[in-house]
């Protein structure tokens, strides 16, 4: 968090939005990483609370960190998580001789009897004098050599780096600071294809529509740098390449934080400083995050709307198995240049009225074929809340639009199309957008089959035949596009 010239004001302002209520809102502010235990999700937040989601999506109070502080991060390492976080600093109380810790925990829930933290071990500090903060702590467990680290560091100096014992949470004996970047803060270290990316916040935070926080990034083949932007930019004098920025009436992007959900899929967590549609209150972000010749960046919720499905593997689109309909058109021969001369009339779409009375009236499987601009291979998606959601979004019911006709799942494995929503699970759709910008869909439950479906999802296994398959990221039969054409 940066200094402002208002110590007082901006520290009272952290408090209130730290004791706000947050049941059934998702308002936080410097959010760690995302956390999974036992089914539940976590992420902690300057003052010592947190928030907890069953699901991923619906999230409330309850999350416990003691020690108070600002801008923790937690990692699971074994069967354990590691906390650290901040406990000064910032500007807050008047200076920056901020302090640094760590504590471990069995469990992240706090109803559970294994629920206890250890003693907080200072792992760095900073004196208030020196070209450092030690405050907004992030942790890296190196997955090519098992060795852990944590940057901190704010826009009063230098973001810095030391090493941490895996094991006992405490600072390697011997081990220096090693700075690695400036003018920016909030950072945290990801790995991925033989790249290390420090992921920093730039900008101003902590006044709310006015807060500028965005996310930048550069990149290493070594953990201690230099990180270089996308134009060999060194962190250290200033580079970054975005990764967020304000947008969709939410400003203030930042706390970064990576969670690989599955092969190709994977979210963003941050808070934004201000969400316009909540008051300009500060509140967890997800998103999904997409890579592009090896950058990061955040990819953007899906919303729903009316679209073509469009197969990735091919670029056909997903349709109702009905007899195609011919257009009437009037017919000009190109060779004649009379029939050249004449106005121009546009011709209209083919209209849902026109042929749905020569669809089936039970179950009409699902094919793919060539887009035609027809009512029955136009899709309208729509959040279902009630039906809650999943890490990074709600459940979807997808239907022919216009109708109530929705998509479902089978129990032999297969999809259809029933006459009626009823809201059923088998009628519910997960869809998540993949690192590389195409999306899959997964129905909520398989009839027959026991809990929540993580494994199948809609899948091209011909040209013209979809099906329910195994989820594979490497192949393009799993993966669809929705285009609004």
């Amino acid at each position: 968090m940066k200094n402002l010239r208002n110590i007082f004001s901006v520290a009272a302002m952290l408090m209130a939005l730290s004791s706000q209520a947050q049941v059934g809102q998702p308002y936080i502010h410097d959010p760690s990483t995302i956390a999974e235990c036992e089914g539940k999700y976590y992420t902690f937040g300057t003052g010592g609370g947190g928030l907890i989601s069953e699901d991923g999506w619906s999230w409330h109070s309850g999350a416990v960190r003691p020690g108070g502080g600002a801008a923790p991060d937690v990692l699971k390492i074994g069967d354990r998580y590691l906390v650290i976080y901040g406990a000064t600093g910032g500007g807050l109380g008047g200076g920056h001789n901020g302090r640094i810790l760590t504590m471990w925990n069995k469990t992240l829930d706090p109803n559970s009897p294994d629920f206890k933290y250890t003693e907080a071990i200072e792992v760095t500090s900073s004196d208030g004098m020196e070209d450092n903060d030690a405050i907004d702590p992030g942790l890296l467990l190196d997955p090519t050599t098992g060795r852990l680290w944590a940057s901190y560091g704010t826009y009063f100096g230098t973001i810095r780096l030391i090493e941490l014992d895996p094991k006992t949470g405490k600072r390697v004996s011997g081990n220096e600071a090693l700075d690695i970047a400036i003018d920016c803060e909030a950072s945290d270290l990801i790995y991925r294809d033989g790249w290390y990316y420090l992921l920093g916040t730039h900008g101003t935070c902590c006044d709310g529509v006015n807060s500028t926080y965005n996310i930048v990034v550069g990149r290493s083949r070594q953990v201690t740098g230099p990180y270089l932007d996308n134009v060999g930019r060194d962190m250290f004098h200033g580079g970054g390449k975005m990764v967020i920025a304000a947008g969709n009436r939410v400003a203030g992007p930042g706390h970064f934080g990576r969670t690989v959900i599955d092969e190709g899929v994977e979210i963003m967590s941050c808070h934004y400083e201000a969400d316009f549609d909540q008051g300009g209150r500060s509140v967890l972000g997800i998103r999904p995050l997409l890579w592009k010749n090896g950058w990061p960046y955040a990819g953007d919720r899906f919303k729903g709307g009316t679209y073509e499905i469009e197969s990735e593997r091919r670029g056909y689109s997903l349709e109702l198995a009905v007899d195609f309909t011919r257009m009437q058109q009037e017919r000009q021969a190109w060779f004649r240049q009379e029939d050249q001369q004449k106005p121009v009339k546009p011709v209209e779409n083919q209209k849902l009225e026109e042929v749905i009375g020569s669809w089936p009236q039970g179950d009409i499987p699902a094919r793919i074929g060539d887009y035609m601009f027809r009512p029955h291979q136009r899709w309208t998606i729509t959040p279902v809340p009630e039906a809650g959601g999943y890490l990074g979004g709600p459940y979807y019911k997808i239907v022919i639009a216009g109708t109530n006709r929705a998509l479902a799942a089978t129990e032999k494995v297969e999809v259809t199309t029933v006459p009626e929503f009823s809201g059923a699970d088998e009628q519910l759709w997960r869809i998540e957008q993949l690192i590389d910008g195409t999306f899959r869909i997964m129905p909520k439950v398989i009839p027959g089959k026991k809990g929540i479906n993580t494994r199948y999802v809609l899948y091209s296994a011909g040209d013209s035949t979809p099906t329910l398959a195994e989820y594979d990221f490497n192949t393009d039969n799993s993966k669809w596009n929705f285009r609004d054409r």
